[in-house]
């Protein structure tokens, strides 16, 4: 979508509200891409309630995100409690599979490890424990896949692909078969079911977060801030940090590199202590825009300097003034001396926190939220059969 945030225009193309609307409701399944897409007021925010009843929907998480299958398993969340999304049944027992509408894939856990996949629906299925000793096997890990594609599922049963990884942290795509997948979900906008890691809706308290229209500036005693948790030199990231250190300042916490413990008052405590955080992704692709800037920078109250994709992708979520992107300068000595201007002037400084007038931050919770949305995107769906044909073409490129 070409439409950016910016006064009370219209997207591109002339669109009313209530066309853009049906527009967007048609192409995608997503319920949460509502949410994202509030181009100034043209969309309702979350939470979203429908005057329909929402069919009954259950999901089946095939494992714990990151390393889950040998972790024990946590409550579930309350959709309808958290998200206000009712009719949801979650579900982590495999005994379920044939009860679930959806079944979420997490990549990371599908990639690592012996091949683990649902048998084929209606077909004898070898013990656990036989069936262990041949996934081990490159050859019979093969042959799982291919009947994994290919081989019976539960009637109108759904397989979800789910990734908040960037691709070049995603390995292993090229494995994954052809219409393996019925849907994605992921950061992408263009995914069927679109989570992104943040957004700003409308504000409709003062207490919503972040409170106040600008921080507390009494409370700023450093000037630019950067926390980083896996250092590697190659990353575009750290080259430009090690240009922008030279002209000015920059207070590193992590584990890697320069980085000095986090103080004990806690991430958000220490950033908002700063005027700018370095809200830098560990690498640059479409919508890969991570919590470094909703959460670290934006709840924290400091200004997030980003180096993502470019300043327009940027924009599509959020007001062009709020954010400073590296790109806006042609080097590291250039964004020092800008960012020492705004140091020096208070008033052009608050000028980057007047979104906060009128939205606060929605902040993704992991891995309860994809989960509920992955039950509304069910409720929301027809009987439209539909598969990805090419996950790493569309993931990657």
């Amino acid at each position: 979508m070409s439409a950016r945030w910016g006064g009370r225009r219209t997207p591109r193309g002339g669109l009313r509200l209530s066309e853009a609307h049906l527009a967007l409701m048609a192409a995608s399944l997503v319920c949460s891409a509502v949410v994202v897409y509030v181009f100034w007021k043209q969309l309702p925010p979350l939470p979203w309630a429908s005057s329909v009843p929402p069919r009954r929907v259950s999901v089946l998480l095939w494992w714990e995100p990151f390393g889950g299958r040998h972790r024990a398993k946590r409550p579930h969340p309350d959709c309808r409690l958290r998200f206000n999304i009712s009719g949801c049944l979650l579900l982590t027992d495999r005994a379920d599979y044939g009860e679930a509408q959806a079944v979420l894939f997490h990549h990371r856990d599908l990639v690592r490890g012996p091949q683990d996949w649902p048998p084929p629906w209606g077909v004898y299925v070898r013990p656990a424990e036989e069936q262990q000793v041949l996934m081990d096997d490159e050859e019979e890990a093969a042959e799982a896949l291919a009947l994994a594609a290919s081989g019976p599922r539960p009637p109108g049963q759904r397989w979800v692909w789910m990734n908040f990884e960037s691709p070049t942290h995603s390995p292993g795509l090229q494995s994954l078969a052809g219409n393996l997948f019925n849907w994605t979900l992921s950061y992408r906008a263009d995914s069927d079911i679109f989570v992104p890691y943040g957004y700003l809706y409308p504000r409709t308290h003062p207490s919503e977060q972040p409170p106040g229209l600008v921080p507390p500036l009494a409370r700023k005693q450093g000037l630019v801030a950067w926390v980083v948790s896996n250092w590697d030199e190659r990353q575009a990231r750290v080259r430009y940090y090690r240009q922008l250190s030279q002209y000015v300042t920059v207070d590193v916490f992590g584990k890697g590199g320069p980085g000095q413990p986090l103080p004990d008052v806690g991430l958000l405590h220490t950033v908002a202590r700063y005027k700018f955080y370095l809200a830098f992704e560990n690498s640059q692709h479409l919508d890969y825009i991570t919590e470094k800037l909703w959460r670290n920078a934006f709840l924290a109250g400091a200004v997030p300097v980003v180096l993502g994709p470019d300043r327009a992708n940027y924009e599509r979520f959020m007001p062009r003034r709020a954010f400073i992107h590296v790109d806006d300068f042609p080097d590291a000595s250039s964004l020092a001396a800008h960012l020492q201007f705004l140091d020096r002037n208070p008033a052009a400084y608050r000028g980057y926190f007047s979104w906060r007038r009128s939205y606060a931050v929605h902040v993704t919770s992991f891995w309860d939220e994809p989960w509920c949305r992955a039950c509304q995107a069910v409720q929301m769906a027809g009987d439209q059969p539909k598969s990805v044909p090419n996950l790493a073409g569309w993931f990657q490129r």
